[in-house]
């Protein structure tokens, strides 16, 4: 029997959506939330690929990326415990959804106070084990 050892990594991404986002706010933020993280991270695309018929595929983000979801106060304190954890956070609130452009973004976050600061969703990069233990409890999203 031809057995293969399986690496695991030893950092996980997964990334959390506010339960009630009906599907086209999912996909925007689950873009926005991958485009974030992927740009503070080393390494975040893999090499191309190529088919059988030698078309080129660009390269992928090398890791798996559960897609989980959470009650907007879930999300409030899942990035609280990320942060405390040192585990790598992007969160996308509605504020920035909001906003018709990044300045905006910016002026209007100024003003608001961080408890006012309502997530659509976050991305979390880091140690494989602190991931696990902010989002163990979190369904799929469906």
């Amino acid at each position: 029997m031809n057995e293969e050892k399986v690496t695991i990594p030893a950092t996980k991404v997964v990334v959390v959506l506010r339960e009630d986002l009906e599907a086209p706010l999912a996909a925007n933020a689950g873009a926005v939330l991958g485009l974030a993280l992927g740009g503070r991270l080393e390494d975040s695309v893999a090499a191309d690929g190529k088919d059988a018929g030698g078309g080129v595929h660009a390269g992928l983000n090398p890791h798996p990326v559960p897609t989980l979801a959470a009650s907007g106060a879930a999300l409030r304190a899942l990035k609280a415990e990320a942060d405390a954890r040192g585990v790598t956070v992007v969160g996308f609130n509605e504020v920035a959804r909001r906003s018709r452009d990044y300045a905006s973004y910016l002026d209007a976050l100024a003003r608001t106070e961080p408890e006012a600061v309502e997530y659509v969703g976050l991305a979390l990069f880091g140690p494989r084990g602190a991931v696990n233990k902010i989002t163990r409890r979190l369904p799929l999203l469906r």
